[in-house]
């Protein structure tokens, strides 16, 4: 992945520019910004693959940073925040974000938290079938049909009652892989692991916010929570 563009936004200048050279040492392109304003002027400018984002930066928070930048693409977003059960990362997830990684990171780990994500978008694009984490599922092709919605595994493409659906790329794995299994429960482990393409453990938070988010735009009653045990799509 040498090349891939990086934005990364975080006010702390040690931190800044710490996390620029490991990036940098291993192939990443990194544009570093100490500020929200400055961030989202950057990333209009020089559409990175994928945007590292400090929840807590000045001018323009890291949330709205995300918020901003979801409404104009799809380009993967990770948000660093000093606490793991801050409700800023609820918010970043649901502002859009599709990972986080806790502050203070190993550099080692972030390397392969982004490399991760970048997988599953397909570097800078959106996913593909056969692609990263459910490769092995057995490949659904054409036009599936759940209720009112319509997912076309070819062209990547969901509507609901006939109208288009917007979807990340990360929202588009999770469907594909409840597709892939309708009426079957799916364990949050096994979503993360085939979805975030995590080898070990997760947040499960994660999972919840991306199933919470594809709900509103499905419809709420498409997936189930079946307690205690994860989700499932109703066949």
């Amino acid at each position: 992945m040498a090349g891939t563009h990086v934005l990364f936004v975080e006010d702390d200048d040690v931190i800044r520019e710490a996390t620029q050279l490991a990036l940098e040492r291993v192939g990443f392109v990194v544009t570093a910004m100490p500020d929200g304003l400055s961030g989202l002027e950057a990333f209009r400018a020089d559409r990175p693959h994928i945007a590292l984002l400090d929840v807590m930066v000045p001018g323009l928070d890291g949330v709205s940073l995300c918020r901003r930048i979801r409404d104009e693409s799809t380009v993967p977003v990770i948000m660093l925040s000093a606490r793991a059960d801050s409700i800023d990362v609820v918010l970043g997830l649901e502002a859009g974000a599709d990972d986080y990684v806790t502050k203070p990171f190993d550099g080692a780990v972030l390397v392969a938290r982004i490399r991760a994500v970048l997988r599953r978008f397909g570097h800078a694009g959106g996913p593909t079938a056969g692609d990263g984490p459910g490769q092995d599922r057995p490949a659904a092709c054409g036009v599936l049909t759940f209720g009112d919605v319509e997912i076309d595994t070819d062209g990547m493409e969901v509507r609901r009652a006939g109208e288009p659906v917007a979807l990340t790329p990360t929202e588009m794995r999770l469907l594909l892989e409840f597709s892939a299994a309708p009426g079957t429960v799916l364990s949050r482990d096994r979503l993360l692991e085939r979805v975030w393409d995590y080898g070990w453990g997760g947040d499960t938070r994660v999972v919840d916010v991306h199933v919470q988010r594809l709900r509103t735009k499905i419809g709420q009653d498409r997936i189930d929570t079946v307690r205690g045990f994860g989700y499932k799509l109703k066949a």
